[in-house]
């Protein structure tokens, strides 16, 4: 092979990691800027002074959903959607996060837009086993209740799913009941860069970590540390 075609040869293998690397890089930065939002949202909870009941208990969540954003529209007809991520206690130290899809069918005299970023607090363990199925159906599969809000909320609520949400639009709040969390397998395989990965990967085995996720678990962390 003479040396021309050899350095042809070389630059096209180059070019091809390189984008390689590029689109491996441009899959991630979706999960990673969804991490990044989640762990924003959830310093704004923490900040909140309506949300007293979270922050007092969150030390008591086996594990935390968030989701940054949940759009609902509709007019009669309406629902909600959105991604979200969890993480979960993994012995003495957070892990994950796993990515997830919402969806919620709803009708009712519905009308306008609205978008609500929501902290969900995972309080049982049949709450963590759903999230490792494919699917989970909030309010049929496993009880989800809505946090109480307010620096005076001190009610004592038992469920397996306890949500707060933020209201950024017309609706003043979001309810999850009837919400259908899945599991995202498309964005979990692209922020881990592994195929097949799973949330007992992530959440249990813990066989599939991300640096990129740090922050938000030592932010988990030190809330979840506070009693």
């Amino acid at each position: 092979m003479s040396t021309t075609c050899s350095t042809r040869l070389a630059g096209s293998l180059a070019a091809l990691l390189l984008f390689a690397a590029s689109s491996t890089a441009l899959a991630q930065s979706e999960q990673q800027k969804l991490v990044n939002d989640a762990d924003a949202t959830l310093s704004r909870f923490l900040k909140d002074p309506d949300m007293t009941w979270l922050q007092q208990n969150i030390h008591r969540a086996k594990a935390i959903m968030i989701s940054p954003e949940v759009a609902k529209a509709g007019f009669i007809f309406g629902g909600s959607g959105g991604r979200a991520v969890t993480v979960a206690q993994g012995g003495k130290k957070w892990v994950g996060p796993a990515f997830y899809t919402m969806a919620t069918a709803s009708v009712g005299f519905q009308a306008g837009i609205s978008v609500s970023e929501v902290v969900t607090l995972v309080m049982s363990e049949k709450g963590v086993n759903s999230l490792l199925a494919p699917s989970v159906k909030l309010g049929g599969d496993a009880s989800v209740a809505a946090g109480p809000i307010g620096a005076g909320a001190k009610s004592d609520i038992v469920a397996d799913f306890i949500t707060f949400s933020r209201a950024k639009g017309i609706y003043g709040g979001l309810n999850l009941d009837g919400t259908v969390i899945a599991i995202s397998n498309e964005w979990n395989e692209a922020y881990y860069g592994k195929k097949g990965v799973l949330p007992p990967d992530i959440l249990v085995r813990m066989s599939a970590r991300s640096k990129g996720a740090d922050k938000l678990l030592a932010d988990v962390s030190r809330a979840a540390g506070k009693k």
